[in-house]
């Protein structure tokens, strides 16, 4: 698969409810190009897909909007909604902030967002200028050794 074909695949998901594999966004994670730091400042609005990966829902439940990227030392890891449905940073869940790094993933180098209240990574590539395929790594994270894949958008 080439990083053509993984936008289009992506796109296709998306369009059919998010419904995949964890194998297939394996594989789309692989041929999809790098991305740095810099690049994804700003504001993101999350969504999860349907793989069957354990952590699967505990976002939707917690009312997760996304991630703001303010700088490469400000980040809001897990924007949510309050009963009213106005955003807020929902450090007490995210048990902190985080900060952004370029870091090996795989064998590439790519953007991670690092936690700073838990041993948690999300790593990123870019699908469009406006679209990142985020793996979730790190302990307690993992389902029967497999990731937990989201998408973020320009919000």
């Amino acid at each position: 698969m080439n990083a053509d074909e993984a936008r289009t695949r992506i796109a296709a998901i998306r369009e059919a409810g998010g419904k995949t594999t964890i194998d297939e966004l394996d594989e789309v994670w692989a041929a999809l190009p790098t991305v740095r730091p810099e690049q994804i400042l700003g504001a993101w609005k999350g969504g999860e897909f349907v793989s069957g990966h354990a952590f699967e829902g505990k976002l939707q439940r917690a009312r997760w909007h996304g991630k703001r990227f303010d700088s490469l030392t400000e980040v809001a890891p897990l924007v949510c909604r309050d009963d009213r449905g106005a955003l807020f940073d929902n450090v007490e869940m995210a048990k902190g902030g985080a900060s952004l790094w370029s870091i090996e993933f795989r064998g590439e180098s790519t953007a991670a967002m690092v936690y700073d209240g838990q041993p948690v990574f999300d790593h990123f590539k870019q699908v469009d200028d406006a679209t990142l395929l985020g793996v979730m790594n790190g302990k307690g994270v993992f389902d029967h050794g497999r990731h937990y894949y989201f998408v973020l958008e320009r919000d």
